[in-house]
């Protein structure tokens, strides 16, 4: 009896030529574990290696096939161990460098042999020279034509050659030709017709054949915007997959219970008489439509927007209120000390009053006072509870947690997030969640990152704040804001001076913050000077913040660690040094530190010139703007969606082919296939969510 030819989505790598135990480790640290994995491993870019350039006619920095023969090898011993080929043709020599080499590579390189290579050509002594070009031997009998069409570059790893790369894929694009003629066993077209057809796009094997071998006559194309129909239609099918995978965690966990939070409403009354503002017309839009959630036997999981500064925290606090008078507990969770302190202070301030002393749990908390707080929180004694991520740790368990409140929430991992509803569950279901973010998140992006989450946005800022004045200043007038320093604190107001991030090393970042400290202290002898940075002991730090909230301090020096939780009303001014190594949305965030009183405030952005173009438009638009939506947008434009939203965090629902941004005009196309999917094919939904997202999906219901 005939066996049924394997699935490509099933067949393993290791079915390829030359594929054993190593080489398919390699490949799995790419994610490349079965024949389907190859086919949608896309290059990131392409190479005309059609024509072969005389080696008289080469330039530096350009990439050249070339063709000549061996006149010399040699190995030098130099600080290098270092394999020295000499090449030449009827027009001129090149030298090949390698530093990488065997006994059997030095044996081919035989004098009058003739090698085909391709690299990038660098300025050397005595001649141009390719550094580990890509090469092969001729003969006779193996002598080859150039290429007739672009040739792909892929990602990679350690160990893992392009060449090896693409002879795997050229493998697996002849197993789809073969299955295909067999019976069509190649990946299956998920995407219905009348999905497709209206978009023009090509078929999947006709966009993985294009993208992996496209002809010279793509040549043209700009590749890095991908917008070929190819690139289009596999963007558009990670984009339906991603919807699918958020209306089926919606779903999921709309069967899910959850406490009825309904409240009586009188603690809530308490805290609004005593507040000394009233809530803006967004406030109580917002709370109206937390309210309704958390009254309802379903989790809630809704976003909460609001730019720098529109009050979030006192609606959080309500909401909090809600789960306690219905007899359950909340807790608040912030992604470092500084911000979970930050709101420990103003929920005692509010709820205090009202005989709720919020509990405060951090990684400073150790012995017997660790263990009385989690007593507290255990026998339910703590109503309310803020905390960082050691809210998570084991040992740390609820009486009845009815809502979890996550600020800054792109700044915790998913399991994080996870593990903190997960310690809620029991009798009364799962807790509800209220997921808050000062960064401002575009429509485009939330609708398409966020479609499980219910959205709530605090567009109107309160009463009494004063916009934020900026202005950019070259380093070259330090001295001049050094003296403008000085004229605020002399005045009773304090100010900020942030260092910002130098070659992505925190070391470095701090050290700066270091040498920036002295030398203003040396400027400014008469103002009192404290320092925060994340290399300081966290009890350190703390203890400089609270002597800068209390006016104990004049100015802080920071790094960037003051981007959140900051809230100190006669801070005025801000200088922010070398903004134009921060993204437009972190600085927003920062220069929000400011402006928090009812005084005029300014924050200067100190720049080193000269500005790249890009760098300059980033800084107008700073300088032009304070509307954090508005800040956003362009952000995300410039940098892209896991810039904007922080640092990616492990187990993020991520991007493999497809860019909200740019591909913003297929977004309303997805979320109308993945509707019609789900409605008249609901069988092809889990394949297509495994296709893309695979074992990440089940995060994304955080």
């Amino acid at each position: 009896m005939e066996t049924q030819p394997q699935p490509l989505e099933t067949q393993p790598v290791t079915r390829l030529r030359g594929v054993g135990p190593r080489l398919a480790e390699r490949l799995a640290r790419l994610g490349l574990v079965t024949v389907l994995d190859l086919l949608f491993h896309l290059p990131l870019r392409y190479q005309d290696r059609s024509r072969r350039r005389p080696l008289g006619s080469l330039l530096p920095g350009e990439e050249a096939l070339v063709e000549g023969e061996v006149g010399e090898a040699r190995i030098s011993h130099g600080q290098r161990r270092t394999l020295k080929v000499s090449l030449a043709d009827e027009s001129g020599t090149l030298q090949l460098r390698f530093f990488h080499f065997g006994g059997t590579q030095t044996a081919a390189f035989i004098p009058g042999a003739r090698l085909r290579c391709f690299g990038e050509v660098r300025a050397g002594v005595p001649s141009l020279e390719m550094i580990h070009p890509e090469y092969r031997v001729l003969t006779a009998a193996t002598e080859e034509a150039p290429e007739t069409g672009l040739t792909p570059i892929y990602p990679t790893t350690e160990g893992l050659q392009q060449s090896s790369l693409r002879n795997l894929i050229a493998q697996a694009l002849a197993l789809l030709a073969s299955d295909q003629a067999a019976g069509g066993l190649g990946p299956q077209e998920l995407l219905p017709p009348e999905v497709l057809d209206p978009l023009l796009l090509p078929s999947l094997v006709e966009a993985l054949r294009f993208l992996h071998h496209p002809p010279l006559a793509a040549l043209g194309l700009d590749w890095n915007e991908r917008r070929h129909p190819a690139f289009q239609r596999l963007a558009f099918e990670e984009l339906v997959a991603h919807q699918l995978a958020l209306r089926r965690l919606r779903r999921q966990r709309q069967r899910l219970e959850a406490p009825v939070l309904a409240g009586g409403g009188d603690l809530r009354a308490r805290l609004l008489a005593a507040l000394p503002f009233g809530l803006t017309g967004a406030q109580r839009r917002v709370l109206a439509e937390i309210a309704a959630d958390l009254a309802r036997p379903r989790p809630m999981l809704r976003l909460l927007q609001g730019d720098v500064g529109s009050g979030k925290t006192v609606v959080a606090a309500l909401a909090a209120l809600q789960a306690v008078e219905s007899g359950r507990q909340a807790a608040l969770m912030a992604p470092t000390e500084m911000l979970s302190e930050q709101h420990r202070r103003n929920l005692a301030a509010w709820l205090g009053p009202l005989g709720l002393a919020p509990a405060w749990l951090a990684g400073r908390h150790k012995g017997r006072e660790r263990e009385e707080l989690l007593a507290r929180i255990a026998t339910g004694e703590a109503r309310v509870v803020v905390g960082t991520h050691a809210l998570f740790q084991e040992d740390v368990a609820f009486q009845d947690l009815g809502l979890a409140i996550v600020d800054e929430q792109h700044r915790f991992g998913v399991h994080q997030r996870l593990r903190l509803r997960e310690k809620g569950t029991g009798e009364g279901g799962v807790p509800h969640q209220l997921i808050m973010t000062a960064t401002p998140i575009p429509r485009s992006l939330a609708m398409t990152l966020y479609a499980d989450l219910e959205l709530s946005v605090i567009d109107e800022m309160p009463p009494g704040r004063t916009p934020v004045t900026t202005v950019a200043v070259p380093d070259s007038r330090r001295e001049e804001v050094m003296a403008r320093v000085r004229e605020a604190c002399a005045s009773g107001r304090q100010a900020y001076w942030v260092c910002t991030l130098i070659e992505e090393s925190e070391a470095l970042q701090c050290q700066a913050a270091e040498e920036t400290a002295r030398s203003l202290a040396e400027v400014l002898p008469e103002v009192r000077l404290g320092l925060a940075h994340g290399r300081l002991k966290a009890v350190e730090r703390e203890a400089v913040m609270r002597d800068f909230a209390a006016g104990d301090l004049d100015l802080l020096v920071a790094t960037t660690v003051i981007e959140v939780g900051v809230d100190v009303a006669n801070a005025s001014l801000m200088i922010i040094e070398n903004p134009e190594r921060l993204g437009l949305a972190q600085l927003h965030q920062l220069r929000g530190r400011v402006g928090r009183g009812a005084q005029a405030s300014h924050c200067l952005l100190l720049y080193h010139a000269p500005l790249s173009r890009l760098a300059r438009e980033r800084i107008e638009l700073l300088r032009r703007s304070t509307n954090g939506f508005e800040i956003a947008q362009k952000d995300l434009e410039m940098r892209g969606a896991g810039e904007v939203l922080g640092t990616r965090q492990t187990g993020e629902m991520q991007f493999r082919i497809a860019n909200p941004v740019a591909d913003e005009s297929l977004l309303a196309a997805a979320r109308q296939a993945a509707d019609l999917i789900l409605d008249r094919y609901p069988d092809r939904a889990s394949p297509l969510i495994d296709r893309w997202l695979g074992a990440r999906e089940h995060c994304g219901g955080v």
